[in-house]
């Protein structure tokens, strides 16, 4: 088993709290936590059970395996196992084996795009504005 990788762990939560514009004590009454006990975990003064982990994971939305991994109770595991689950299959046949490999790496993809920082392009710049159009009026002509 690896060992624990707190202060990476309390970042990543703190990142998916910040993330979700949930606050720390939002999420530690979501999780039955104190919100000390959450604010340790987050600084990593405090290592957290796998239970508690879990209680943050419901509390963030995310997957408890997620911080599991992070806390480094878990290995991660490479994505060519379910792939080669799904392949080797023979309950299933080859077009809903592609149709749930499809499904799959566009989650993965998804959550790629969440967890990466998203740079935000350069704002445009509004046309400038013109003077606004006379009309000529009947007494005018």
């Amino acid at each position: 088993m690896a060992t624990l990788k707190v202060g990476s762990l309390g970042d990543y939560i703190r990142e998916q709290r910040e993330s979700t514009q949930v606050s720390l004590r939002q999420l530690a009454r979501s999780a039955g936590v104190s919100n000390p006990y959450l604010s340790q975990i987050e600084r990593g003064v405090k290592k957290p059970s796998a239970e508690i982990l879990s209680q943050i994971a419901k509390g963030l939305r995310i997957s408890a395996e997620t911080l599991y991994v992070r806390a480094g109770i878990l290995d991660e595991r490479e994505s060519g196992d379910v792939v080669a689950a799904v392949l080797a299959d023979p309950t299933i046949g080859e077009r809903h084996k592609r149709v749930l490999l499809d499904v799959y790496e566009s989650f993965r993809a998804e959550h790629a795009a969440e967890v990466l920082p998203v740079k935000q392009p350069p704002a445009r710049r509004t046309a400038r504005k013109t003077a606004p159009k006379t009309t000529i009026t009947s007494k005018e002509k």
